[in-house]
């Protein structure tokens, strides 16, 4: 006896995920292209921190749209669900290469940081604001409605932080002419990035590894299940999570009650703990005689 579940995303944030994408994308190719024309290392940094919301917002968008879609290959039974997970690992191996590469350009600037041009600084820092705000509020409505779009919303709160910085160093660099400012904010933009990416990467490779989720814990879950009435053996027993915010878990429950009541009390435990896909299999002992009433 089984039990499985398949729930639709509510509403459709797919539209506002595919506009904030575009936004970032256009705003990273701009902030990209004046890091390199003037040797900014501070908007090339930030320009890596954009780099994860455009990924964020991506990865969101794909998520929706394959919750959407579903599966559609008998080969492909959960669809292309891991695409986000897949994508979510070359952008953090992307990001610690490019905060790598931008502190290593930092420690070669110490005692000849060149001249960086601070009204360009200025403008772009002022242009990602605007961008991540306009996206933010795009997100906003949604946020509460879906894991996936919730965070891409954080990652664009988030990376409000690079463009102050960014801001601040412009401003420093174009009312003191101190050469270090751009060096300085670039480094402290790494340094901010770098954890994050790691991060990104282990959360990533856990779910690839199909490691049970923090979130859950496998014995106080397994101990749930044995006490539900009837229930005499609880194995094979296996929690590891699709994408993020889609926890899968199938259980082997032994009982000598076959009857509906036993599935629903173990699909109640499972829901406790935001446990909805399930695939549960109910089994007589495998000494019958154990299920013969006692006189």
């Amino acid at each position: 006896m089984g039990a499985g579940h398949d729930h639709a995303s509510p509403g459709t944030p797919a539209p506002r995920l595919a506009i904030a994408t575009a936004l970032l994308g256009a705003f990273f190719v701009v902030e990209l292209t004046t890091a390199l024309l003037i040797g900014s290392i501070s908007l090339l940094a930030d320009a890596g921190h954009i780099l994860t919301d455009v990924a964020a917002t991506f990865m969101g968008l794909c998520a929706v749209m394959l919750a959407q879609r579903g599966s559609t290959s008998p080969a492909r039974t959960y669809g292309w669900h891991r695409a986000e997970v897949f994508t979510a690992v070359a952008n953090a191996v992307l990001l610690i290469g490019v905060a790598t590469l931008i502190l290593r350009e930092a420690i070669g600037r110490i005692g000849q940081a060149p001249d960086v041009p601070g009204v360009p600084m200025i403008v772009v820092a002022l242009t990602g604001l605007a961008t991540n705000a306009a996206v933010a509020l795009l997100l906003r409505a949604q946020s509460s409605h879906s894991l996936a779009v919730k965070g891409a919303y954080m990652e664009v709160i988030a990376d409000t932080v690079g463009s102050i910085g960014v801001l601040i160093a412009g401003v420093v660099t174009l009312t003191t002419h101190w050469p270090y400012a751009d060096v300085v904010v670039a480094v402290l933009v790494a340094l901010w990035v770098l954890p994050r990416a790691l991060s990104l990467a282990a959360g990533a490779l856990r779910i690839l590894s199909e490691s049970s989720p923090r979130h859950i814990d496998v014995d106080e879950l397994r101990a749930g299940l044995a006490a539900v009435d009837g229930v005499t053996e609880v194995h094979d027993l296996h929690v590891w999570t699709l994408v993020p915010g889609k926890d899968m878990v199938t259980a082997h429950l032994r009982s000598c009650d076959n009857s509906p009541r036993v599935l629903r009390d173990a699909q109640a435990v499972l829901a406790e703990r935001g446990l909805d896909h399930a695939t549960i299999q109910i089994e007589l002992p495998g000494d019958v005689r154990e299920c013969e009433p006692e006189f």
